[in-house]
């Protein structure tokens, strides 16, 4: 399998990852409220970093450009990629490596956003008091997965963004192609080589040698 059409698939599989990655937990809350006692909730990676979800979709139109633009274009398409990855591996990493936001955490909860429905209420009262808050570093490593995959897909894409096939360009060469066939039989209508690539291209070549042995009589 040709490079660029591995690192496409790199990209691709990348943004794919980081998709599963935004679908699981990130953060769980454990909180009391004097109404309804002990609360635990769960806040998954879309909801915690809004932003994960739109650099996997950018990442996944960045995989589909790969396959169908030219040599500049997957080169663009690299480079562009490297940069969401760099930037889609930020907030998985600062969960790995810092403490979580509780007051963050009580605002997603309390605003109704956690709970990903519109007709749903929210997850935590206002005057609830949390306790403890917990990451899950399995989902922030999945997302780093993900980035690392499109990151690699996305240097190797511009570095390598590989040669364009003769399909890409097929009509225009054998445009050209013929142009050359025509001058060829006006200049040398009596040779093999050019009744053979005339032969190859459909081109009648007898009525171009009929022409131009007329041609001198003529005049």
């Amino acid at each position: 399998m040709k490079p660029r059409v591995l690192s496409a698939l790199g990209i691709g599989a990348g943004a794919l990852v980081v998709w599963i990655s935004s679908r699981m937990n990130w953060v769980t809350i454990e909180a009391f409220d004097d109404k309804s006692g002990s609360v635990t909730q769960s806040i998954v990676g879309a909801t915690w970093s809004t932003e994960i979800m739109a650099l996997a979709l950018a990442l996944l139109a960045a995989f589909a450009a790969a396959l169908v633009l030219k040599r500049m274009g997957r080169r663009i398409i690299g480079g562009i990629s490297v940069l969401i990855a760099v930037g889609a591996s930020l907030s998985p990493l600062a969960l790995l490596t810092q403490d979580p936001d509780a007051e963050r955490a009580r605002t997603l909860l309390t605003s109704g956003v956690a709970s990903q429905k519109a007709n749903s209420g929210t997850l935590l009262s206002d005057w609830a008091e949390i306790i403890n808050i917990t990451t899950h570093p399995l989902a922030a490593v999945v997302a780093m997965i993900g980035c690392a995959l499109a990151l690699v897909g996305g240097v190797v894409l511009a570095m390598r963004p590989g040669e364009d096939t003769a399909k890409s360009n097929q009509y225009e060469r054998k445009q050209a192609r013929a142009e050359k066939i025509h001058t060829d039989l006006a200049q040398d209508p009596d040779s093999g080589r050019v009744m053979w690539d005339a032969l190859d291209e459909d081109i009648d070549f007898t009525e171009k040698t009929q022409k131009s042995k007329e041609t001198p009589g003529q005049s």
